[in-house]
């Protein structure tokens, strides 16, 4: 799975601007969080190469920017949770899941 690191307040536009050709899924992760961890690991594991042609997915490191994570909260209007996944279509926030609610199958037919 090749992430794109969500590091900066500028992305969170250019996630807008790119939703409205692909979807771009949100993965807010807490390093130091095992439920985080796992929901991470289970994603990634069923994640396959051809899902890099579906959707574009991007990795918020919430330990790191929580500042950040709370700017997309506002943004997409869902508010935070950790660990988190949102999926943009079109700038606007269509699904949203955290815990162990996190599933590749559900995130996928949300495509």
């Amino acid at each position: 799975m090749n992430w794109n690191k969500l590091t900066e307040a500028g992305q969170i536009e250019e996630i807008k601007t790119l939703s409205k050709e692909k979807p771009v899924l949100i993965f807010k992760h807490s390093t130091s969080c095992s439920i985080s961890s796992m929901s991470m690991d289970r994603l990634t594991r069923k994640w396959q190469t051809s899902d890099n042609e579906k959707v574009e997915p991007y990795y918020l490191d919430l330990i790191a920017n929580r500042d950040l994570s709370n700017q997309v909260a506002r943004e997409f209007g869902v508010p935070h949770e950790s660990p988190q996944v949102l999926l943009i279509k079109s700038g606007n926030a269509v699904y949203d899941n955290s815990h162990f609610g996190i599933s590749y199958a559900d995130l996928m037919g949300k495509i």
